[in-house]
């Protein structure tokens, strides 16, 4: 597999070794000194300082390793003051779709005053990007959130957890490097919840009721190659057909859902509010609620969905979903991933003041998200 160069709209360097092209790109730009932001867990294995061997040379680099769990303000805070203290001139975002989400907002609120809350799209002040930039690179090192195609960053709040999300271009990467091996050392259990994101990303965009054919296409080619590569990827973390497939339906997603999400994205932001939930786990459970609660209103659409995934019916796409569940290991229950009864209420009110249900293909009430939760509990 050799690497391919493509721009969709940013310039994605796609292909085993896609990694080791980074500071030869810098170094062409005129850029000396990039602050590289990343999680505590990767900062620790030896991923990140054999990508920094092949980045080094002529450059003086810093790594910022204070993301974790779900991201939050206080944590991009602290990376703005880490690029200011190491006169940074570019930000690569390395990990998981936390680590890029915040890596752009640092880039971001390095030329911009204030809180980056103050910059989500559903601030009642909401203040703009109108400065230009820094250079933003991407590499993921999970295939999941598609962060680093998405123009968009979520931040929670640090004290009420609450997902806020800031949206620009400005936010898009100058580059991509997309390297499958990068993938490598994911354990099944975090290719299998960061899969069934990517898979989520590209169900719940075509589903959506918005208009937008582009869109369509590609998420239903993204449920396609997912529905394929995922369970190789679980089973055998090593082939580099089924990392690089999945790479690219989690790219593919987070391009599909500039169109829009859906329930399923309302309860998993709520759960990684409430239960501080990996979000690839909580949309994996609540897949199978809410699609049974949509089936009824786009029955042409699920059976673009079973055409896809090898099936023959509109009907099996959901049975197809929780064989994939049990064949990849995913968590059986709310229950099973820690989450209490007693957080239904929390749990319902933040679902329904969510925006991504809003373009759901069926409207959902309150009382619809209560039995979600109740569903996916046992």
């Amino acid at each position: 597999m050799s690497i391919t160069r493509f721009s969709f709209p940013t310039t994605i360097h796609f292909g085993p070794g896609a990694r080791k092209l980074v500071g030869v790109h810098l170094r062409e730009l005129g850029l000396r000194r990039p602050l590289i932001v990343t999680d505590r867990g990767l900062a620790t294995l030896p991923v990140l300082p054999e990508f920094m061997q092949h980045l080094n040379t002529g450059l003086d680099t810093r790594v910022y390793s204070g993301v974790h769990g779900n991201p939050t303000a206080s944590q991009v805070a602290q990376g703005v003051a880490a690029y200011k203290a190491h006169r940074a001139d570019c930000v690569i975002g390395f990990g998981g779709g936390a680590a890029l989400d915040i890596a752009k907002v640092i880039a971001a609120m390095a030329v911009h005053d204030g809180d980056v809350i103050e910059y989500a799209w559903d601030h009642p002040k909401v203040k703009s990007l109108v400065n230009p930039l820094p250079p933003f690179f991407a590499l993921p090192t999970t295939s999941g959130t598609g962060s680093e195609v998405g123009r968009s960053s979520v931040v929670s709040e640090d004290d009420t957890h609450v997902k806020r999300v800031v949206f620009s271009p400005k936010l898009l990467a100058r580059e991509v490097f997309a390297d499958p091996e990068l993938t490598f050392g994911l354990p099944p259990a975090v290719t299998a919840a960061t899969g069934m994101d990517a898979l989520t990303h590209n169900i719940e965009s075509y589903l959506s009721p918005a208009y937008h054919p582009l869109c369509d296409g590609i998420a239903l080619e993204g449920v396609r190659i997912a529905a394929r590569a995922l369970p190789l990827a679980v089973r055998d973390g090593r082939n580099l057909q089924a990392r690089a497939d999945m790479m690219m339906a989690s790219m593919m997603g987070a391009i599909a859902f500039q169109k829009d999400l859906g329930a399923v994205h309302s309860c998993a932001h709520a759960l990684g509010a409430v239960c501080d939930l990996h979000h690839g786990l909580a949309n994996a459970l609540m897949l199978e609620p809410v699609m049974r609660f949509n089936l009824e209103a786009a029955p042409a659409k699920f059976a673009e969905l079973a055409h896809v995934a090898g099936l023959a019916q509109a009907g099996d796409f959901i049975a197809w979903l929780v064989r994939l569940k049990q064949e990849i290991g995913i968590t059986p229950s709310l229950a099973a991933a820690g989450v209490k009864r007693e957080q239904f209420p929390r749990l319902v009110d933040l679902a329904v003041k969510d925006v991504c249900h809003q373009t759901n293909p069926r409207p959902c009430t309150a009382a619809d998200f209560q039995r979600f939760f109740e569903q996916a509990y046992s």
